[in-house]
């Protein structure tokens, strides 16, 4: 499967809207469109990865580094609407803990 990325800024917030699956082969495309955001000064990012179907550990690196990066420029990351699978994901690895998550989680993906 791909990865469909929808990207909005509106007030200075950067929203991302992400579908499909974010794995080994996908990934690429994600941080080349979120990395230079989390190096912008103060910015603010929402990510809802209500439609992301399946995402593997390429996928959380992602995240962490876009949550180093985001933090060091005193910046906010924040991530919604997760599936019930993939929030394990970040259960699992402690994610949840070091990062924004709304706590509303989504119906498993079809």
């Amino acid at each position: 499967m791909n990865l469909q990325i929808s990207h909005e800024e509106t007030n200075g917030v950067h929203y991302l809207t992400l579908a499909g699956e974010v794995d080994a082969y996908t990934a690429p495309k994600l941080k080349e469109m979120l990395v230079p955001l989390t190096e912008v000064k103060n910015t603010q990012i929402v990510i809802d990865l209500a439609n992301i179907d399946y995402m593997d550990s390429t996928g959380l690196g992602i995240f962490v580094g876009a949550l180093k990066s985001t933090k060091k420029n005193d910046g906010t990351l924040k991530l919604r609407g997760m599936t019930e699978r993939v929030k394990r994901l970040f259960e699992i690895t402690g994610l949840t803990e070091v990062m924004d998550i709304d706590n509303e989680v989504k119906g498993e993906a079809r």
